[in-house]
This record gives C-alpha cells, sequence and structure tokens, in this order.
C-alpha cells in the first residue's frame, strides 16, 4: 500500500488521454503551487472547430469554487503577480455587455478531496495570438470564486497556483 500514493498522484496529474487529440497549435504547463511544489497540469489546444479547449488538473485545493484565468505573462515568481493581468484584449471581464476576456474561463469546482478536473471551451481565444507570443502566458488558480462581474478580474482572492504556458510539439 505505500506505492499507492505516487502512483496515485501521477495518474491524478496526468492529462486525460483524450487531451492528445488536438489539431490546431498546443500548449502545456505545470501548475505550482506557492512552494514551488508541481500539483497539477495544464493542455490547451485548438480543436478543428477552432474553438480552444482548455484542460486542467490539480491536486491538494481547497474544497469550493475557484477562480480560473489565462494572464498575460508566462512567468510565475513569488505570489505570481508576476503572470500580470488577465488576457484582456479589448473586452471586459466576466458575464457582463460586451464582456468575457479571452483569459476569462469559467470557475472550478474542488470536492472534498481537493481535486480540482476542469474543462472549458473558448471561442474568443487563440493560442497563436493569445498564449505563444514573446513574454508567454500563464494559467492561474485563485484562492475564491470569480464573481464573473467585477472589473477588472472578477475578485478571486489571491493567486494560489500558477503554470507557464509553453508551445507543445
Amino acid at each position: 500500500m505505500r506505492f499507492a500514493l505516487p502512483l496515485l498522484l501521477a495518474s491524478t496529474l496526468a492529462a486525460p488521454a483524450f487531451a492528445d487529440a488536438h489539431v490546431g497549435p498546443r500548449v502545456t504547463g505545470a501548475l505550482v503551487d506557492a512552494d514551488g511544489t508541481q500539483i497539477g497540469s495544464v493542455s490547451i489546444f485548438e480543436t478543428a472547430s477552432g474553438i480552444v479547449r482548455v484542460n486542467v488538473q490539480a491536486i491538494g485545493q481547497t474544497p469550493g469554487a475557484h477562480g480560473v484565468h489565462l494572464h498575460e505573462t508566462g512567468e510565475c515568481e513569488g505570489d505570481f503577480t508576476s503572470a500580470g493581468g488577465h488576457i484582456a484584449g479589448d473586452a471586459m471581464h466576466g458575464l457582463v455587455e460586451g464582456g468575457n476576456h479571452p483569459g476569462d474561463l469559467p470557475n472550478a469546482f474542488v470536492g472534498e478531496d481537493g481535486e480540482l478536473s476542469m474543462e472549458a471551451f473558448k471561442a474568443n481565444l487563440s493560442v497563436d495570438e493569445h498564449l505563444i507570443d514573446a513574454d508567454g502566458a500563464a494559467l492561474i488558480i485563485h484562492s475564491g470564486p470569480d464573481d464573473y462581474e467585477s472589473q477588472p478580474a472578477g475578485d478571486a482572492g489571491s493567486r494560489v497556483a500558477c503554470a507557464v504556458l509553453e508551445e507543445a510539439g
């Protein structure tokens, strides 16, 4: 039984097998917590329809709702503010008129087991344009839920996990 935990951890952090059936450009990243410990993974790719599919897996999260956003800089230092603001374009944040940043994602819900497993689809996000640029991009998990309204970022609390997104082959 003492070998079960590493096997469970490895299977929890692995992206689902179907996530590799991408068509367009793909970015991936290792999610780390404030201590720099890897706690999950991210895979983002363009589908045949042009819609971007986002897959996030993480362990050790506080139960409840958590805001998840794509941020403008591919850096995860300190308290993760190094990742900058949301990838915003000309849009407002959230579910408001004219809204929805390209970097806005739905809240992720974590059960009592601390596992976060999220899949989202984005029509106004481009992997090439928004995620693969000179300063990269990052995915951030916040301590609380996004209220889908407060500007500029949904009042989702502190940044508790971060993944630098890198182009995958």
